[in-house]
């Protein structure tokens, strides 16, 4: 049972690798189990911990909290902290980050006019569709039949789109505009 840590990792190394899980009978090849008892006593752990599932063809496949990940706390950027003891939290990336699922479009970032808002070319934004934002949301908005990701403002009653960067002009719309979603995260990945 304290392997149980060990044998997740792997199952979700291989998953990440063939984008499925494996069946039972390779499952002891691959974390190390001799015995066929054995595999079903660890899947059968493994699921009461929600971390696997079954699909209606009796297939396993990834549960609720198989894609968590621990959350290292307290993590300083400045000086060193100290490690906290004790059990880590997780969380679920797609959860925190995608709350209505449906909803939801992932954008790259092309061009710098939002450097000052930490949202640089290359990074992944998490866009919530809907025609409606506050101002001061980044928004992904539609100027003329052409996306740009901007900061929603007013001036003297009207909206505005304001990039985060001073080399770049405030769009005030005139023809065609709308918004087409809000921005609620986003991620990147360094090389």
């Amino acid at each position: 049972m304290a392997d149980d840590g060990q044998y997740l990792a792997k199952l979700q190394n291989y998953y990440a690798r063939h984008r499925v899980l494996p069946s039972y009978a390779s499952i002891g090849a691959l974390v190390g189990l001799n015995s066929k008892a054995s595999v079903a006593e660890m899947v059968m752990r493994l699921k009461a911990g929600g971390f696997l599932e079954s699909s209606p063809d009796r297939r396993l496949k990834p549960g609720k909290r198989f894609f968590e990940r621990q959350i290292a706390e307290n993590v300083s950027a400045g000086l060193p902290s100290p490690v906290a003891d004790g059990a880590p939290e997780t969380l679920t990336i797609d959860e925190y980050l995608v709350p209505h699922p449906s909803r939801t479009v992932l954008v790259t970032v092309k061009g710098d006019s939002m450097i000052d808002a930490g949202i640089h070319a290359g990074d992944v934004v998490v866009v919530e569709k809907r025609v409606a934002a506050n101002v001061g949301d980044i928004v992904v908005a539609i100027i003329d039949n052409e996306f740009t990701l901007k900061r929603l403002a007013k001036e003297k009653g009207r909206i505005v789109l304001r990039p985060e960067n001073k080399a770049y002009p405030v769009i005030r719309p005139k023809g065609d505009s709308e918004i087409f979603g809000v921005v609620v995260g986003l991620f990147r990945k360094y090389r």
